[in-house]
């Protein structure tokens, strides 16, 4: 009696596992190109839990760096990327699992075109700006340069950022310029940058007495940090003049062309009061006459 029950317990579960395989080998037609199991759904579901599983852990590694503030812009991108990354999973195992996907490509394939020709600046914005934010290139507070516009950044969103110039106007400059033209960030190395003002003195100058006026000139200024001290530059014997450099340092870049103005009629004083000339060009022209 035994090993009949166990005979009939052994039908029993060899019928349900048939009616199991049945039911899941059972085909959905959506048209007639795509046709699916319900064991290829079960497939498809799997992958996207998998998928689910992988984003969230390359979120952490790739976020756990950045400032709080920061992971708020990213996770708005990681939101799209998500979506994006599933629709690929989601095409790829249909196709793995025998599912004609042939179809959908080919009626999608013209309206993603389209799609893609209109989107293209925004998604070199959206791209650019996920790249400001995982290698931290610009600061907010960062003095930039970029298509020889200058300014301070204020804000630094997903497809733009946002600087105010010296004269107090706002810039906003398209993230996709970082990747096509050439940034200068002034302030990434620190606050404090090297400036300097150029002058001319006429030939025959004391030159070691320029060289004190333009210390005494740059070192007295507020803003001018003390180290490292200034230093004057004897840059050239020019056309009509010798040739200076004083070089000295500041704090805040941003607002150089002030403090050296200021240098500037501080050299002209001291020339004046010293009696060291500033020349005007010069040319001598010769002048031959045919007999």
């Amino acid at each position: 009696m035994q090993d009949l029950s166990k005979i009939e317990e052994t039908i029993t579960e060899s019928s349900a596992w048939e009616a199991t395989k049945d039911f899941l080998s059972q085909h959905i037609d959506f048209g007639q190109d795509i046709s699916i199991s319900f064991f290829d759904i079960i497939i498809v579901i799997t992958a996207i839990f998998i998928t689910t599983i992988i984003l969230r852990v390359m979120l952490k590694v790739i976020t756990r760096n950045l400032p709080e503030e920061d992971k708020g812009k990213f996770n708005v991108v990681y939101g799209y990327f998500r979506w994006l990354v599933y629709l690929i999973i989601f095409l790829i195992t249909l196709h793995s699992v025998g599912v004609n996907v042939t179809a959908v490509f080919a009626a999608s394939a013209a309206l993603l075109i389209g799609i893609g020709l209109a989107l293209q600046t925004l998604f070199q914005d959206i791209i650019s700006g996920v790249f400001i934010l995982v290698d931290q290139t610009v600061h907010v507070g960062d003095i930039i340069e970029i298509d020889n516009k200058i300014g301070r950044v204020e804000e630094i969103k997903l497809r733009t950022t946002r600087a105010v110039t010296i004269d107090n106007k706002v810039l906003i400059i398209p993230n996709h310029l970082y990747l096509t033209n050439t940034l200068y960030n002034w302030t990434q190395n620190g606050t404090l940058t090297r400036e300097s003002v150029e002058v001319g003195v006429s030939y025959g100058s004391d030159v070691q007495l320029v060289k004190k006026l333009l210390l005494q000139a740059a070192s007295t200024h507020e803003d001018v940090i003390s180290e490292p001290e200034p230093i004057v530059l004897f840059t050239n014997f020019g056309d009509s003049s010798l040739d200076f450099k004083i070089v000295f340092t500041l704090a805040d870049s941003f607002k150089a062309q002030f403090p050296k103005s200021d240098i500037r009629f501080e050299i002209d004083r001291l020339f004046r009061e010293n009696n060291v000339a500033i020349p005007f060009p010069q040319r001598d022209i010769h002048i031959i006459e045919k007999k």
